[in-house]
């Protein structure tokens, strides 16, 4: 049920504090943790403490929470010092989503070129 913490969802997991992760912020509705397999230098996961499993439907059934991980990202981005950054959202296998658990990639550190793919 989208909103629900699932048992088999790694992230929903790591809120629950049953797997560890190297968190940098947390609100009431959001958690920000680096990345295990960063992809630049600054590599860090915002995520909905609420599930949802990607972020259209995160957009669709919680726009309000959408927003605060937005904003999150911007408070990642000011607590790591980046003068610029990228924020991802993959949505779905052909977009590289691999965690069903909405959720935002914050990177920078490096030049990152343009397309992406």
């Amino acid at each position: 049920m989208a909103g629900e913490p699932q048992e088999d969802c790694l992230f929903c997991n790591i809120i629950a504090g049953k797997i560890p992760a190297d968190v940098v912020r947390e609100t009431d509705t959001t958690l920000a943790f680096r990345d295990i397999n960063p992809q630049a230098p600054t590599h860090i996961l915002v995520i909905p403490k609420a599930h949802y499993k990607n972020a259209a439907e995160l957009a669709a059934e919680a726009p309000q929470v959408a927003a605060d991980v937005l904003a999150e990202t911007r408070g990642v981005a000011e607590g790591e010092q980046l003068e610029s950054y990228r924020t991802v959202f993959n949505t779905g296998t052909g977009a590289g989503q691999t965690v069903w658990h909405a959720h935002a990639h914050v990177l920078g550190g490096r030049g990152l070129n343009w397309p992406p793919g």
